[in-house]
């Protein structure tokens, strides 16, 4: 798919019901890698975004393709949001050349600088202070563009979220701190690791503005990093944003999440964001009942057509890996 192309899955989202269709394929494309790491075709680990889908259509649709994210390794549906294509995505997640990298990053690093998507880190916190070196470059440039850095809750108890929110502070930087709690940090609950229950408060110690988010609404979601943003455009500096949130799966691919309460599952699946929006979009007769359900079964289709195309397409070769590396000035 060209750039333009991708440039148009991304502009679609002004469109409600396009937004609820790219929900369900963030869902059911992270269903199908559950099942296709049991088939062994997805080598190392994985990290799925069952539950997270409104926040990251939120992000796509307040941000420009020129803005800067980045993400952590669990960002397959912060990047299929942003308008990267499933099959650039599946196929960097099964080492295939027609992955977003050409297939030698694997499922925790995918990048697209056409929609503005820096590589994803492994690190735990990583993006937060490669988010204010993006900013800073704005800042320095003079370019109207800001960044953002999404990260986890278990990752503002690192240095790096300390030193990267000071420093946006005191430079008055044009980013935007996402913070998915989405209740663990691993296979740690926040309560037995985090001193605070809501990580907006540690906003207060750098003289931040922050809010808290409904992380299970795309419109809240939404409507909170457009203000941010537009602060950050503004000159206003950075804001910390924490989406309440929940991950449907455990921390890994080979985490069964044993250790959640009995119960606390089917109590955020009672809000789920794809449920909450439809109910919205029905209520507000944008669309029927019957059509949510054939457009489930349409998303279905294309999962199940884009698993065969990338399962037949060539495998990245070993020469792949040093494609983009230079030695001695040449590649």
């Amino acid at each position: 798919m060209t750039m333009s192309q991708q440039l148009e899955r991304r502009a679609i989202l002004v469109d409600p019901i396009a937004r609820w269709d790219r929900m369900l394929e963030i869902r059911f494309f992270e269903d199908r890698i559950k099942g296709l790491f049991a088939e062994g075709l997805v080598h190392g680990t994985t990290h799925t975004y069952q539950g997270q889908e409104a926040i990251a259509i939120g992000i796509a649709v307040a941000l420009r393709p020129t803005d800067n994210v980045c993400c952590t390794y669990r960002s397959h549906g912060i990047a299929l949001a942003l308008g990267m294509t499933t099959d650039s995505v599946l196929g960097e997640i099964m080492g295939r050349a027609i992955g977003a990298i050409g297939g030698v990053g694997g499922s925790m690093h995918l990048s697209d600088s056409s929609i503005g998507l820096l590589p994803t880190s492994a690190i735990v916190g990583g993006s937060i202070p490669i988010a204010a070196g993006a900013a800073l470059s704005a800042q320095v440039l003079g370019e109207d563009r800001c960044a953002v850095a999404v990260f986890g809750d278990g990752a503002s108890n690192i240095g790096a979220f300390h030193e990267g929110l000071n420093l946006a502070a005191v430079w008055k930087l044009p980013v935007v701190f996402i913070c998915e709690n989405n209740v663990y940090g691993e296979y740690s609950r926040i309560n037995l690791t985090t001193a605070v229950e809501d990580i907006s408060r540690r906003a207060d110690s750098y003289a931040m503005p922050a809010e808290i988010l409904d992380g299970q609404s795309i419109d809240m979601v939404t409507q909170g990093i457009a203000r941010a943003v537009e602060r950050a455009r503004s000159g206003g500096g950075p804001t910390l944003l924490e989406c309440k949130t929940y991950r449907y799966s455990g921390h890994s691919r080979a985490d069964a999440g044993l250790y959640r309460p009995a119960g606390e599952l089917d109590e955020w699946l009672k809000r789920d964001p794809i449920d909450l929006y439809e109910r919205q979009l029905i209520e507000a007769n944008l669309f029927t009942e019957d059509r949510a359900q054939t457009m489930r079964n349409e998303v279905l289709r294309k999962i199940d057509q884009l698993v065969e195309r990338v399962t037949a397409s060539p495998v990245a070769d070993v020469p792949a890996m040093f494609k983009n590396i230079s030695i001695g000035g040449r590649k």
